[in-house]
């Protein structure tokens, strides 16, 4: 541990505190995680020992990025309080110390001064809930607020000609896609991998790109962001929907099929009704299911969506073996099924140590979920954020692969 990493509370970071907060999670990935691990052992107050069952190379990716799961708290104080407690007042190690949240409206955090990387310069953060895109362009000009996420079409073209506005376009580590659960069902349309070809087909993507994002996002034909390791280059989407309708009706639904309801985070119903009217346009017809963004991820991993489409994207950190385990294999969260070859590929990948034959098998992965068109990959949507005339360092892109301001310590205001 660092020797001078402190909570917010002014208490040492110990080991003691790392054991006890790995043996706490319960976020993503914490079966998978803590199944492989045999114990935690707190050396001292400054050494952690992770004891593993077997030899696992991505112990560290997914305790590190991939999951919550290395985020420290203090035990001492955690106990004191317990779990309601803490949530309502927690305490971290970061460089901001928690104030105050009003479910909806807002989240307040102060500068924390004894933060081991440096002291940030900009002493309060204020995080403003507003949903709807128009108010918080409207926000970013009046002045109320000095960053703004997450501005799309007509609206950032706007805020591209708003005199001492700056345009901040950020394409984070997030491919988006389509998937159909329903694959797994011999009775499905989805089942016959030529109609999901067709729904692939069919999706402009450089369209949507342009129309919603101006042209900032980067298309692309896999789950797995391009700058993961492990990363394999699968063959370029194409737009066809006239050989999207010839693969339809080889398949039987020359005149289309309804795919029941289209689920979407609400956030970006809009993205969703330019691809539902792409897969209208070849005969498959479905109904926009937007959910708020807890419950559409709540669904999705409890595997409620078993009819219709799911369209969705994930931007967690980690690499091409952890993105696999969540979203294609067996037992993942987000796998409503999986394939028998890829998950044996899985289990192989996962023992191997040498990094040479390890990639060759995830690239091999891969390639199958592409050629068996598990999903229907779209693109890596750009993040179109907004900065007022305040701002001296943002922070967008200073993390790579980020959609959002960071490190916070790092934010700076304009010197007059």
């Amino acid at each position: 541990m660092r020797e001078n990493a402190k909570f917010h509370n002014g208490e040492p970071v110990t080991a003691e505190d790392v054991k006890f907060s790995f043996e706490r999670y319960r976020g993503a990935s914490h079966e998978l995680i803590k199944d492989r691990v045999a114990a935690v052992e707190a050396l001292d107050s400054r050494r952690v020992r992770f004891r593993l069952k077997a030899p696992w190379t991505d112990f560290l990716t997914f305790y590190a990025t991939a999951s919550g799961a290395g985020r420290v708290v203090p035990k001492k104080y955690a106990e004191q309080v317990g779990d309601e407690g803490f949530k309502k007042a927690p305490v971290g190690a970061g460089p901001y110390k928690f104030v105050s949240f009003t479910p909806g409206v807002e989240l307040v955090f102060e500068a924390f001064d004894q933060y081991w990387r440096k002291t940030p310069s900009v002493k309060r953060l204020i995080f403003k809930v507003i949903p709807d895109e128009t108010t918080r362009l409207a926000a970013l000009q009046r002045g109320e607020i000095d960053i703004v996420y997450s501005i799309r079409g007509e609206l950032a073209e706007e805020l591209r000609r708003t005199p001492g506005l700056t345009l901040k376009p950020v394409v984070p580590q997030g491919p988006w896609w389509i998937y159909f659960p329903e694959q797994w069902d011999p009775k499905s349309p989805w089942h016959d991998p030529r109609v999901r070809r067709a729904a692939s087909l069919a999706i402009d993507r450089k369209g949507i790109d342009a129309a919603i994002t101006l042209g900032y996002s980067k298309t692309t034909g896999s789950i797995i962001p391009y700058t993961f390791e492990y990363f394999w280059q699968p063959p370029e989407p194409v737009y066809d929907p006239a050989r999207a309708k010839q693969l339809l009706a080889e398949a039987g639904y020359a005149n289309g099929f309804d795919a029941g309801e289209h689920y979407v985070d609400s956030s970006y119903s809009n993205f969703g009704e330019a691809v539902l009217d792409n897969l209208l346009a070849v005969g498959i017809r479905a109904k926009l299911r937007p959910l708020e963004r807890a419950a559409f991820f709540e669904g999705y991993s409890n595997q409620k969506f078993k009819k219709g489409i799911v369209q969705a994207a994930s931007a967690a950190f980690g690499n091409a073996a952890t993105r696999l385990a969540a979203f294609v294999v067996k037992g993942g969260p987000y796998a409503y099924g999986s394939d028998p070859e890829i998950d044996a590929l899985f289990q192989q990948q996962a023992a191997e140590l040498d990094h040479k034959k390890r990639a060759a098998i995830l690239y091999k992965m891969q390639q199958l979920v592409s050629e068996r068109v598990i999903y229907a990959p779209l693109m890596q949507l750009a993040f179109i954020n907004g900065v007022g005339p305040r701002v001296g360092e943002s922070g967008f892109g200073l993390i790579p692969g980020f959609a959002y301001t960071g490190p916070f310590e790092d934010i700076t205001e304009k010197t007059s």
